[in-house]
């Protein structure tokens, strides 16, 4: 088989409607537009949620307008709790955390937050932690050290 041999099975390819091109071709005329007004005009027609003139929905529920901050920082977030797959003593970074399967890639800064209890002692490296989390790692023996 080759290339220039390839053709689409019957009846999957339409020729496009060619409209205006006079009334005996049933597309003539209005050109399927209707008569007058203002989606007959070219480049006409309103713009997407506008009520003809009527105060709008988006504009007629503030509180649902909403904001997106462009600038959050999004983190790949752990609870202390989870950080029982670790033995005692061992340095946890971002590294050890994505090995286990705690965080899925080193595309966001990791956050330890403190959900869950911790019982052996270890040292976590972490781009940011809550208050209780930092609590709890220390009162269990271990270290918080920021990167």
């Amino acid at each position: 088989m080759q290339q220039h041999n390839l053709k689409p099975p019957a009846g999957a390819k339409r020729s496009r409607k060619r409209v205006g091109r006079g009334d005996g071709s049933g597309h003539g005329s209005y050109s399927g537009r209707g008569c007058k007004g203002q989606k007959s005009r070219s480049g006409g027609g309103v713009r997407p949620g506008f009520e003809g003139g009527q105060l709008a929905l988006i504009k007629r529920l503030p509180r649902k307008r909403g904001f997106v901050n462009i600038f959050r920082t999004e983190y790949s977030i752990v609870n202390v709790g989870e950080l029982r797959v670790f033995s005692p003593n061992t340095e946890v970074t971002p590294k050890e955390l994505l090995a286990f399967g705690l965080i899925k890639s080193f595309k966001h800064p990791v956050k330890i937050l403190g959900n869950g209890d911790i019982d052996c002692p270890l040292v976590v490296k972490a781009n940011k932690f809550s208050d209780t989390a930092e609590k709890k790692i220390v009162a269990a023996g271990g270290k918080v050290e920021g990167i």
